[in-house]
Parts: structure tokens; sequence; C-alpha cells
């Protein structure tokens, strides 16, 4: 049985990934229409609307978390393959840089706009790269941190009593509504903190996002976001 907001985001994200193999779709248009360099402002309207699908995602996504942040830590609206390839809630920003490199080296057909970065542009995304493997360790390091609190003296004492409890002992010290409120007050305490990781996580992959394409040209960013959506969509598939 499916949640509310499962069931919610389920919907809204068939609905999302539809759309954006209609936007690889005209990708693909524009390329055989427009194959010289001098005609990649034909490209910007696309990108434009790439780039703005993406925010649509994390919109959709923070506003569905602050009610259910738990279901987008086993989200059922993806397979077991693309569940198992998931980095706090979504893709590793790391990732992209790989991306590039297999698209600057022509391993991806339809992508040969990248294989023709400039030296500038190449060091731009090492550096990019660096930078988001210091945020990603950040990241990690505060999930971390929100795993091993769960078993804090705080915790601990806290599932003593609630066993006690429910073994139908006498407590002195707390009622079992007191007890049910303290309980109520760790979980939520507990769900603020996986929903400050996921956005963290969510804010390094746009933080990426947005520096590769600052990099790029507009065909270059339209072969890029197109490549980046075909992985996207053939895993789904």
């Amino acid at each position: 049985m499916r949640t509310k907001i499962e069931e919610k985001f389920s919907n809204f994200f068939e609905i999302w990934m539809s759309k954006l193999e209609e936007y690889v779709q005209h990708h693909l248009t524009l390329k055989k229409e427009n194959k010289s360099a001098d005609e990649e402002v034909h490209f910007v309207p696309l990108v434009n609307k790439l780039t703005q699908h993406h925010k649509d995602y994390y919109t959709a996504k923070w506003a569905c978390a602050s009610e259910d942040v738990l279901a987008f830590f086993t989200p059922v609206w993806l397979s077991p393959l693309e569940n198992a390839y998931l980095w706090i809630t979504g893709w590793k920003p790391s990732m992209i840089f790989r991306l590039v490199d297999s698209l600057r080296k022509g391993q991806v057909p339809g992508a040969t706009s990248l294989a023709d970065l400039s030296e500038e542009q190449v060091k731009k995304i090492e550096g990019l790269r660096s930078r988001i493997r210091v945020d990603e360790e950040k990241v990690e390091r505060e999930m971390e941190r929100q795993q091993v609190a769960m078993a804090d003296r705080k915790m601990v004492e806290l599932a003593r009593l609630v066993s006690l409890t429910k073994n139908g002992e006498h407590l002195a010290a707390a009622s079992s509504s007191q007890i049910n409120g303290l309980v109520e007050m760790a979980i939520k305490e507990l769900l603020a903190g996986l929903e400050k990781v996921m956005k963290m996580a969510d804010c390094v992959r746009l933080k990426t996002l947005k520096g590769v394409l600052d990099v790029l040209n507009p065909m270059q960013s339209a072969d890029f976001l197109a490549s980046s959506s075909v992985l996207q969509i053939q895993m789904r598939k």
C-alpha cells in the first residue's frame, strides 16, 4: 500500500520522465537540422527548457519531502536497479564528470560537440570536479552523523523505556503518554535530519549541473543534457 506522498510523486515522476523523453527527441531533431557550429543559438531554448525541467523536479521533490521524507530514501517509483545506484535520494554528482569524460572521448554517439572542448573548458571542469568531491564528502559525513545518532545515549534510553512500557512494567519516572510524546519528538528530529541531508545532496547535484553548463556552449550543453537524459531513461527501461 502506497502512502499519499508516494502516490502523488509517482504520478508526477511518470509525467516528468515522459516530458524528458520529448526533450530528447527534440534534441535529435535539432541536431539533424543544425549541423553547423554557427547555428548553436538554436539550442538555447532547449537548454533552458531542460534546465527548468530539472529545477521543477527538485521543487516538487522538496515539497513532497516536507510531508514524507522517508519516501525519497526508499522510492517506490524507481526500479530496483535505479534504487541500487542512488546516492542519498538521487544521482551522485561526480557521476556527471565521468559522463563528460565519455562524451569527450566520443564514446557516446550523437554528442560530438563535447569532443571539441577547449583547454580552458577542460581546466574549469577539472576545477569543478575537485570542488564537488569536497562537497560530496561533506554530505557523506553529515549522513554518517545522522546514522550514528541512532545509537546515542538518548535514543538507547528511549528505546529501553518503550520496551518496558510494552512489557507492562510500571514506570515511576514517566507515564506511557509522556513516553509516546518523547518518541514522537525523537522521530521528528530524525526525519528533520534526513531531510537536511537530502537537501544538502540535492544542492550539490544542482551546483554540479549548473557548474558544467556554465562552462559549455549552447550546443555542448544540449548534447550533455540529452546524453544524461538518455542514460536516465534507458536505465529506467
